[in-house]
């Protein structure tokens, strides 16, 4: 055998534009209000079952577990969220910024360059192509 079809990564870069940012910007700003919505949504729910359970303390103890979990699950997001949108606002326009990784095939012959075919990067900009780098 002298070749063989594999499928390696392929890295999505976007180089950062005004209209990029503004849009991630954006896109950060919208999740973060609606996960301050759904905490408001939680604590109304979590009163309401407070309201209809008996006087168990153990059901008190588990109604306010539950919801406590589901609240510090959308505090966590809200907070992660922040700190991306605090660090996108920090960073400077043309900045090249992971996307995320796509896969690709390739035939491997006897003595190709395993790193040049392991390291392939595309670069968009304002959703076009502009580059494919090895």
């Amino acid at each position: 055998m002298d070749s063989i079809k594999i499928q390696v990564p392929v890295t999505i870069k976007a180089k950062l534009t005004e209209k990029l940012k503004a849009r991630m910007l954006d896109d950060l700003k919208k999740a973060i209000n609606e996960v301050e919505l759904e905490i408001k949504q939680i604590n109304i729910q979590q009163d309401r079952a407070l309201q209809e359970q008996g006087d168990t303390p153990q059901r008190e103890t588990s109604i306010r577990r539950h919801f406590g979990q589901e609240i510090q699950r959308r505090q966590q997001f809200r907070a992660e969220s922040l700190a991306r949108q605090e660090n996108l606002e920090k960073l400077a326009i043309g900045a090249e910024i992971i996307q995320g990784t796509l896969q690709r095939e390739v035939d491997l012959k006897i003595g190709d360059d395993m790193r040049e075919i392991m390291n392939v990067e595309v670069l968009i900009e304002d959703d076009k192509i502009i580059a494919i780098r090895s």
